[in-house]
């Protein structure tokens, strides 16, 4: 038996199939880090922690030698629980589609917090996150979508004159990427100029609150896992099986000067506490 004791659920293999397809379906949507940063891994329930390669050299105690501590970035292990009726998932071995609502939000839930790490940070899972570690001052977003091309241009140039080569991705919130989906100018769409200007990924980050711009060239930021996104089995009852999402990871900023900020006029409301 592993950790996640699913040959202990009451769930037919039809149900798992569905089950394990929707989550992967979701998840896709809600982890656009992963199409931006190196990965590392997975490596496993047991892996804990990330060599960083460094030593702090202390000079307290009573060993008589000189020490020091390895350094370390420990991993932190996310669990999203949801329930799902039994005689439901009993239909997918008579050939029903499921209504799997439950692993919809689960699953939204554990993408975005794994995404929210890498853009925003968790300091206190021990991660840096990648906008609040750029060291370049923040780029306006303009009330005016017409003008993307212009501040991702700028952007670029930013992260040229830091040293930072290309290739080059723009990673958006929900708003800015609405907005620029519907802007034209001149029959154009203004998303196929900032693509061009670009040339590289765009992707809509449903946890970032205006926009980045970063390189995408390798080496700069790197998402360890150790268990992969994962559906595991908790306990049931007459009437609902009880499941969860769960994954172990952390992040690292390898280079701070490998993104700029595009920062929106307006913070959501929700965002301002």
């Amino acid at each position: 038996m592993d950790l996640l004791k699913r040959q202990l659920a009451p769930i037919t293999p039809e149900a798992w199939t569905q089950i394990d397809d929707e989550a992967k379906r979701v998840l896709r949507l809600n982890m656009a880090g992963r199409q931006l940063v190196d990965f590392d891994g997975p490596h496993g329930w047991q892996y804990a922690a990330v060599n960083t390669g460094q030593l702090s050299i202390r000079s307290e105690g009573s060993l008589g030698v000189p020490w020091g501590v390895r350094g370390v970035v420990p991993l932190i292990e996310v669990r999203v629980p949801f329930e799902l009726p039994i005689m439901e998932l009993d239909n997918a071995s008579r050939g029903a589609i499921l209504e799997l609502a439950p692993v919809v939000n689960a699953a939204e839930k554990i993408g975005q917090s794994e995404d929210n790490a890498i853009f925003n940070g968790f300091k206190t899972g021990g991660i840096e996150g990648i906008i609040p570690s750029s060291p370049y001052s923040p780029i306006s977003i303009p009330d005016d979508p017409t003008q993307y091309p212009s501040i991702v241009v700028d952007a670029i140039e930013t992260l040229r004159r830091g040293g930072i080569n290309g290739p080059y991705a723009l990673a958006l919130g929900p708003e800015c990427y609405a907005n620029l989906a519907q802007a034209s100018e001149d029959g154009y769409p203004i998303r196929e100029r900032v693509a061009h200007v670009l040339n590289g990924l765009l992707v809509l980050a449903p946890r970032i609150e205006g926009a980045v711009v970063l390189s995408t060239r390798g080496g700069d930021y790197q998402l360890s896992v150790g268990q992969d996104m994962s559906i595991g089995y908790s306990g049931h009852d007459r009437d609902k099986v009880h499941l969860y999402l769960t994954e172990s990871f952390t992040f690292r900023v390898l280079e701070h000067a490998a993104a700029v900020y595009l920062k929106p006029k307006r913070a959501r409301k929700e965002n301002r506490s």
